[in-house]
């Protein structure tokens, strides 16, 4: 499993929060996901082998916010 925090631009409620968990936690190898509103990140813990921290941060822009570098 690896672990790794993303940062996430455009969240201001728990509906955002809420959207980006989801939206993580279906994607398949994904183990867990802490999203945290005011320190604007998204800690995954994931298998690698199912599924890529591309396609994550590809599944959080699909929710409509920005993951920075």
């Amino acid at each position: 499993m690896v672990q790794k925090v993303f940062n996430v631009e455009g969240m201001s409620c728990s509906h955002c929060v809420k959207a980006v968990t989801d939206a993580v936690k279906a994607l398949d190898g994904v183990a867990s996901v802490k999203v945290e509103l005011d320190a604007k990140t998204a800690a995954v813990e994931f298998d690698a082998a199912k599924v890529s921290d591309a396609r994550i941060r590809e599944a959080i822009e699909e929710e409509g916010y920005e993951v920075r570098v």
